[in-house]
């Protein structure tokens, strides 16, 4: 099985009768030369971590149960007194690899989304080609496949949560989109230079997290800190920014994950010269849990 790095992913959109490119960054793998100081930017405090692209190299991947030619990144996972309520991971799966068993737990609902190549996505209504900007949701219990039946490498982000389930809402049923197809959201009073891409309408309460796509303009600002409950996974996608996260001030681009835990102060300006996109986590629509974490009823 040979592994190899790849190119950020391009599609040309058109919006408003103007072209517009989504670059969908997957150059992962590799290994550095001894000759490389080892000073980086990766760095993990008590509100927040920046895991950059450097770190994402082929001796920190991981294998999982039943996926066949397939590797990945784990870049965010539980952790008790941190972020809780998600994981995600960068998955590459080589020509011929995929899973029948995918997902091993029951009560584990899944975002896919991909940023490289082609795979083919199985439920039981019947097989989808996902190419990058599509995303597919995945209820918990769902029965579900996924190969890589092309001549490259795909990559895709899956992103795993625990599904919140409340008595009188029905589970949310299995979806199948693609970013091109989809208008952004434009945040009041930017004049569209700040909007977010919605795969799922916010007004439905049978969804328990949201995966979104934001996109700042270069010179874009979120121009106050953003202090919540949510807790977040912001993978970039395409272009470059300083975030603010907690007291400092970190830049960012292509390739970079920040992991933020609930009530982290959050803002950013979106450098140029192309737009700042990330594919955003974050946790919506339940009570807060007055147990400890991990505690039984």
């Amino acid at each position: 099985m040979g592994w190899g790095k790849a190119e950020a992913s391009r599609d040309i959109l058109r919006t408003k009768g103007e072209t517009m490119q989504k670059i969908y960054y997957s150059s992962l793998g590799g290994h550095p030369p001894q000759s490389d100081l080892l000073t980086g930017r990766a760095v993990f405090t008590e509100a927040y971590a920046v895991i950059p692209k450097g770190v994402m190299q082929d001796i920190v991947t991981s294998f999982l149960p039943f996926w066949n030619n397939t590797r990945c990144w784990v870049i965010a996972r539980p952790l008790s007194g941190f972020a809780e309520t998600f994981s995600q991971y960068v998955m590459e799966v080589a020509p011929g690899g995929g899973s029948d068993r995918p997902e091993q737990d029951p009560e584990a609902e899944g975002v896919l989304f991909v940023v490289d190549g082609e795979i083919e996505l199985t439920l039981p209504t019947g097989k989808h080609t996902l190419q990058p900007g599509g995303y597919a949701f995945l209820p918990p219990g769902l029965k579900w496949s996924l190969h890589n039946h092309s001549g490259q490498h795909a990559r895709f982000h899956w992103i795993r949560k625990a599904y919140e389930a409340v008595d009188g809402l029905d589970h949310p049923e299995p979806l199948i989109l693609n970013e091109k197809d989809i208008t952004p959201a434009t945040m009041t009073g930017t004049e569209g230079r700040w909007a977010t891409t919605r795969f799922v309408d916010p007004s439905d309460l049978r969804h328990d997290m949201h995966v979104t796509i934001v996109t700042l303009q270069p010179g874009a600002v979120i121009p106050f800190a953003e202090t919540h409950v949510m807790e977040h996974g912001l993978y970039v996608l395409q272009g470059k920014a300083v975030y603010r996260l907690n007291q400092d001030w970190v830049e960012v681009e292509a390739g970079d994950f920040m992991w933020l835990r609930a009530f982290c102060p959050q803002a950013c300006y979106a450098g140029g010269p192309e737009p700042f996109r990330y594919l955003l986590y974050k946790d919506v629509n339940r009570h807060m849990t007055l147990r400890p974490f991990g505690a039984r009823r």
